[in-house]
């Protein structure tokens, strides 16, 4: 029973995926926790179209707060890159235009979800796209994989990944749906 739950679920993810357009994203931020206060610090999406990649967004984001040690270690994002870069106001007010009523997905979405909703509501603003997880597909996909970590799944399922910044928002952004489409294209080789 679980298994054919989880099939229906992954049918209704991917007929609804590839039937609308869809914007990708990744955010990096200054800590783990938007509750917190930690801040976007930058942003990158892609919009798919009918599978194809067709607009891109990308910012550094200014913002005062500092940086954590363990953030900085993982995206090699330093306070000096934000130095004259624009201000939080103008990227999410931007970002909103770009992303309209566009279905949202990321890889581990709960986290990139929560640091959006945070800075949307900075802006006096609610995000209330529909949002899906790459990661949640990946583990219906594939169960047997030792890790979903997007560095992981990319390398499982395209090989090296030359050229590709590692926790940097829009190569992840990219990364991530070239995976939501790998496995949207499997799903439908497999029925």
């Amino acid at each position: 029973m679980g298994r054919e739950k989880n099939m229906a679920l992954l049918a209704h993810q991917v007929n609804l995926l590839s039937s609308l357009p869809v914007v990708v994203l990744d955010v990096e931020t200054t800590g783990i926790s938007a509750a917190k206060g930690e801040r976007v610090i930058e942003i990158g999406a892609v919009r798919v179209v009918e599978g194809e990649l067709e607009e891109w967004f990308s910012s550094l984001v200014a913002t005062p707060r500092p940086i954590s040690p363990g953030a900085l270690a993982v995206h090699k994002i330093t306070p000096a890159m934000l130095v004259g870069q624009p201000l939080p106001e103008d990227v999410f007010s931007d970002f909103a235009r770009f992303i309209g009523t566009d279905i949202l997905v990321a890889h581990n979405a709960g986290f990139d979800m929560r640091f959006l909703e945070a800075e949307f509501a900075r802006l006096g603003q609610r995000l209330t796209n529909s949002h899906y997880c790459t990661l949640k597909l990946s583990r219906l996909c594939y169960p047997d994989l030792r890790s979903h970590k997007l560095e992981v799944l990319g390398r499982y399922l395209f090989g090296d990944l030359p050229g590709i910044r590692h926790h940097r928002a829009l190569d992840d952004a990219e990364l991530a749906a070239r995976v939501m489409l790998r496995i949207m294209a499997e799903y439908r080789d497999s029925r």
